[in-house]
């Protein structure tokens, strides 16, 4: 949490879109912030090398009342190079429609942005990346997005910006920046075709 002191500099437009960020995450998840004193949560590990199988996995676990929570990838003890993704279960809630999930995953960043507004257009919006090497030695970026099938149509706007140069993506950023995107999610990994590259995913509504 920023210092008091620090809230009050924020212009308010700037604040008012980073709240509104940070709400439309917890509605998109289903499950809201939680402190010990609201009771018991349930989590599901799911890892997997292949994202197909992991888009079906997500289903099933959102079929059963877990909903999104963390995502990374890398190289575990025993499973090799996985994605892990956490989802969250609170028991005492009431029983919701299950949101769907779609992986995005590419080693191609060039082909993320039509895949992205494809999801959205369709009522997905963005949750999580990650960058990860597969088990057959290739390198995806990968987005995690959720439907939320009580939730009202959305009209999101997402860009993707990718580059292997930070003075680049700055000036990217800002040029997004004044078209009102808000940047929700910034990976730095190495993939196969543009090797050392930051992945910036933005969103505007």
């Amino acid at each position: 949490m920023p210092a008091t002191h620090n809230i009050r500099r924020t212009p308010a437009p700037l604040f008012q879109k980073l709240a509104l960020a940070a709400a439309g995450l917890a509605l998109f998840t289903g499950i809201p912030p939680a402190n010990a004193a609201d009771g018991t949560l349930e989590y599901r590990v799911l890892a997997t090398s292949r994202t197909s199988t992991m888009e079906k996995e997500l289903n099933n676990a959102a079929r059963s009342g877990y909903r999104f929570n963390k995502l990374m990838g890398g190289k575990t003890a025993f499973g090799g190079r996985e994605v892990v993704i956490s989802m969250v279960r609170d028991p005492a809630s009431p029983d919701k429609s299950a949101p769907r999930y779609k992986l995005l995953a590419t080693t191609r960043t060039s082909t993320m942005q039509k895949e992205l507004q494809d999801c959205a257009d369709a009522g997905y919006e963005y949750l999580d990346q990650t960058v990860f090497e597969t088990a057959f030695g290739g390198k995806e970026v990968v987005l995690v997005m959720q439907q939320d099938p009580a939730a009202p149509p959305s009209k999101s706007i997402y860009r993707l910006l990718a580059t292997s140069r930070t003075s680049t993506m700055e000036k990217e950023l800002n040029e997004a920046g004044k078209d009102g995107f808000l940047l929700v999610g910034f990976t730095l990994g190495k993939t196969e075709i543009g090797g050392e590259e930051l992945v910036s995913i933005l969103w505007k509504n």
